[in-house]
């Protein structure tokens, strides 16, 4: 090195003698590395030609493989489309056969008579009813039977003599008529007094009667498929056993019993009453019925008002079978609801079956509950009192006979009240 600079550590300047050596050494090791480098690509030109083919083949496979994926996707879709036209093709088929035959049919009308057609499907419909009413008049004979609803004590005319009335009994059980159920004891410690100068049918008699009835009353107008102006439910249920209260459905304004939809108990209550409970009584030796009746206390009336509504839906449910109920005759229950049962016209028109009813009430029923709720609680001469004040007159039979005893024919004694301004009671 001639160079004293190139001799330094820092080497930062190079003299052209050194730069000129450099540039040789670098073109020398370049072209010996660019022959290497053509030897190197002339090699692998050699090794791709031989593998082309094969590498094309590959390429066009996997080019195949992709495009027969795309045909697969449409075919799929082709076949969702042909399903769809497919089933759209089968509906208009059957529609277009439905109409073929519908205009079959029509041009075969004017050779029949559309009178003759009328009568035909009128008379298919009349068998159809009679089948129906049959077989509800069959299920009500069963369940009159069941509850063996009957009348005993009575006799028919014979002779030109007049009939009696005797009284009717469900699963041998005795339904009083208003006037009795109204002076039955609400107090238990004053039964003694009542049963003595009264009916004598203690309150578990009543809610076991009128259980009977509401139910043999529950299963006719299910039978029937009627729908009653006042629904009946049951609630505070003791051992099993509830105790029912009656109130309106919806209803119209005829028979001005659509606003009577609180519910009423149907019952009589026979738990003891409180020492410091008892009511105020007359101050009189006996406690007659009238005076009873002056001493009770408000359940009393709701409970009036209650038996009131049962016996309108039986009123009710015996003008739809054609049976006519004046309202001297709503209070006997049970004649009524054998009336009903005896109809010829019974199972004929329900609110489920053809003909329809319609809604309860309609205005053809006559009967308004407002009248028929002072009938209710008016005072009029029960039978079992009527009974009572012959059997003591004559003095023969004891207390126990005398429910059994023939009575004549007489009326129920129901006074006719007219409606009160606002129509409400109880």
């Amino acid at each position: 090195m001639e160079c004293k600079n190139c001799e330094l550590k820092q080497r930062r300047f190079y003299c052209e003698n050194c730069l000129r050596t450099h540039l040789r050494d670098f073109r020398h090791r370049t072209a010996h590395a660019s022959a290497e480098r053509d030897d190197q690509v002339t090699k692998a030109s050699r090794a791709l030609t031989s593998v082309e083919g094969a590498r094309l083949r590959r390429a066009d496979l996997v080019s195949s493989q992709e495009r027969l994926q795309e045909v697969m996707g449409a075919l799929t879709k082709l076949k969702k489309d042909n399903d769809k036209a497919r089933e759209r093709l089968r509906s208009l088929r059957e529609t277009l056969a439905t109409r073929r035959r519908n205009l079959a049919a029509a041009k075969l009308l004017p050779s029949t008579p559309l009178d003759n057609l009328i009568s035909r499907q009128t008379q298919d419909l009349g068998a159809l009813s009679d089948t129906i009413a049959r077989a509800r008049s069959g299920l009500i004979q069963e369940l009159v039977e069941v509850f063996h609803v009957v009348e005993v004590g009575g006799r028919p005319p014979i002779g030109g003599k007049a009939g009696t009335k005797g009284e009717w009994t469900i699963g041998d059980l005795v339904l009083p008529v208003p006037g009795d159920i109204r002076s039955i004891p609400i107090f238990p410690h004053i039964f003694s007094i009542c049963l003595c100068h009264d009916t004598g049918y203690p309150p578990d008699h009543i809610n076991a009667v009128i259980t009977h009835t509401i139910h043999f009353l529950g299963l006719l107008s299910f039978y029937l498929g009627i729908k009653l102006p006042f629904e009946i439910t049951w609630s505070e249920r003791k051992l099993g056993v509830g105790q029912p209260s009656i109130g309106a459905i919806r209803g119209g304004e005829s028979g001005s019993w659509a606003k009577w939809f609180s519910k009423q108990p149907l019952h009589v209550s026979s738990s003891p009453a409180p020492p410091n409970s008892s009511p105020t009584l007359p101050s009189t030796p006996l406690l007659t019925s009238e005076s009873f009746i002056d001493a009770n206390t408000s359940s009393q009336s709701s409970f009036t008002t209650a038996f009131a509504m049962l016996l309108y839906n039986v009123c009710y449910i015996a003008h739809t079978q054609s049976v006519d109920v004046p309202l001297s005759q709503a209070g006997d229950v049970l004649s009524n609801l054998w009336a009903v049962c005896c109809s010829p016209d019974l199972g004929r028109r329900s609110h489920e079956t053809h003909p329809l009813l319609a809604p309860p009430t309609p205005s053809s029923f006559p009967l308004d509950f407002a009248q028929l709720l002072q009938a209710t609680t008016a005072t009029p001469a029960s039978r079992a009192r009527i009974k009572a004040r012959r059997a003591s007159g004559s003095g023969t039979a004891p207390r126990s006979q005398k429910r059994h005893e023939k009575i004549p024919e007489e009326d129920d004694g129901w006074d006719l009240v007219e409606d009160a301004a606002d129509g409400s009671f109880g």
